[in-house]
């Protein structure tokens, strides 16, 4: 990483970074754990960029915010006038979507095989095969009901022609 860049706060090294290296890669060279075949379109880490780990196709929408820590314990101080703060991992499980503006909160584990609409603030781990949405995000569906909606809609090609989403992402 040039030595420019690798002055930039974490952030304005990712945005760099996405430009050259495309976002996945980016968001690797910063800390992140990233699977296979996924599409970041954004990635707002409070802080702790190795504390995110993200599963194989999971689509992260735009805005996403990811919430590594709780920084409530700044507010109290110790005997000897320490201040208390807590970090917490989050992971994403594999073929997932994050929906636009959703908050994800420290400490979460997104199951395989979910989604979270867009606009949630997600506080609780998701357990596999679930839908979530609201704040606090809360069980709205399942995975397979959902996918059976999908499988109603028109394609892509019926949509908009010469549309290609399923091209490989930019890597």
């Amino acid at each position: 990483m040039p030595s420019l860049v690798r002055r930039l706060p974490r952030w304005w090294r990712w945005r760099a970074l996405s430009v050259v290296k495309g976002n996945e890669q980016a968001a690797r060279e910063l800390g992140v754990t990233v699977g296979e075949g996924c599409r970041i379109y954004s990635l707002q880490i409070s802080s702790e960029w190795e504390l995110l780990t993200i599963g194989d196709r999971v689509t992260v929408s735009s805005d996403v915010l990811f919430i590594t820590h709780d920084g409530t314990g700044w507010l109290f101080r110790d005997e000897q006038g320490r201040r208390h703060y807590s970090l917490a991992r989050i992971e994403i499980g594999d073929d997932v979507f994050v929906g636009a503006r959703a908050t994800i909160m420290p400490g979460v584990r997104i199951g395989n095989r979910c989604v979270v609409a867009a606009g949630s603030v997600v506080t609780r781990s998701v357990p596999d095969g679930h839908v979530v949405g609201g704040n606090p995000a809360r069980i709205i569906g399942t995975y397979e009901a959902l996918g059976a909606k999908v499988a109603q809609w028109p394609t892509t090609r019926e949509v908009a022609p010469g549309f290609k989403p399923e091209l490989e992402p930019r890597r």
